[in-house]
């Protein structure tokens, strides 16, 4: 099969690798769509080294083959992967919280992923779709889920007040998951227009653009903060900073960005306004479900809202144009979806 692999920063090429062949638990997905996420372009730009593997991590695809002892799905079911392998016998598997399990894998990081014809994934980390939905759409629960399940550590509740900074992909999947969630207003900063429009279609009450951002933001929250302040930009951004003197006295900033160089954080402030900062992991399962089962509801509920967000389509065989417009921060790209099928 053909599979996408990084060598170099800004260089990507297709290589022909075996099939995969599914174990006992687990099934072979033919991928349809996979979009490029931030992360993978932290490795593409050259901030973090390149995978040993193929990448792609947002995952939706028909099922090719099950293997010994599946039973949740079938050859031909549509679905999306959850990204993650994991023991399945630790505390923290077995509590729902796999996204901390010591062996976990992450697909496209550590074993294969999603821009390639085909992925084998644990059957446990497969979700049916509903009918109708379109692949490259679909693609978006993963992202999605993050964000589900970052305002569920907090946990976002109605009436909330809730400020994200950052308007790219967990950004805006952050206001859709806010406005989910029962919160009263969904503030955000976006650097460009085309984010700005998308965060409004996705439940935004106020968006604020420009260089002066910010300043705008903190000055509209100055009589009333926010609950809850979302950062999701990380790289070397200062959003984490910035968070704390937004955040009300006793409220909560959930860090879904991933950062590529330390953060400056000030000590005092989050100790005179007794700041909670929470961590989030990817995404997990409580009792009531899985945090890719509630994201997959609110995804299909609202499936014309979130089209807007798949602003660019490639066949794989031009991974290596994906991977520059979605790099290209004046491409207009919001979510590049990439798929295999013809």
């Amino acid at each position: 099969m053909r599979a996408a692999f990084c060598l170099e920063p800004r260089k990507t090429e297709l290589r022909e690798i075996p099939d995969p062949k599914p174990a006992s638990g687990e099934v072979v997905v033919r991928v349809h769509n996979c979009g490029i996420c931030g992360s993978d372009l932290h490795f593409f730009s050259g901030q973090f080294p390149p995978p040993p593997v193929c990448p792609g991590h947002e995952i939706a695809g028909e099922v090719a083959e099950v293997g010994p002892g599946v039973g949740n799905v079938r050859a031909g079911d549509l679905v999306v992967v959850e990204p993650l392998v994991t023991c399945r016998q630790c505390n923290f598997c077995l509590s729902g919280n796999y996204q901390l399990c010591p062996e976990l894998r992450v697909l496209g990081n550590m074993v294969h992923g999603g821009f390639a014809d085909y992925v084998r994934v644990p059957a446990s980390a497969v979700f049916p779709l509903p009918a109708k939905l379109d692949m490259a759409v679909a693609a978006l629960t993963e992202p999605l889920a993050v964000a589900v399940h970052g305002l569920r550590l907090v946990p976002v509740c109605a009436g909330d007040r809730v400020a994200v900074l950052g308007a790219g992909t967990i950004g805006l999947m952050s206001v859709a998951a806010a406005r989910a969630s029962g919160a009263s207003e969904v503030w955000v900063t976006a650097r460009y227009a085309h984010q700005a429009e998308a965060a409004r279609r996705l439940g935004a009450t106020r968006v604020f653009t420009g260089s002066a951002a910010y300043v705008e933001l903190a000055d509209a929250g100055s009589q009333r903060p926010p609950d809850v302040v979302v950062e999701t930009v990380g790289g070397q951004a200062d959003t984490l900073e910035q968070a704390l003197p937004l955040v009300r006295r006793g409220g909560t900033v959930v860090v879904l960005g991933l950062f590529t160089s330390m953060p400056a954080l000030n000590g005092i402030l989050l100790v005179i306004k007794e700041i909670r900062i929470v961590g989030s992991m990817t995404y997990g399962r409580t009792i009531a479900g899985a945090d890719f089962e509630r994201a997959l509801d609110i995804l299909s509920r609202r499936a014309q809202d979130f089209a807007s967000i798949v602003t660019h389509r490639y066949p794989l065989e031009q991974i290596q144009a994906a991977f520059s417009t979605a790099a290209d921060k004046h491409s207009g790209a919001i979510k590049v979806s990439v798929s295999p099928v013809a």
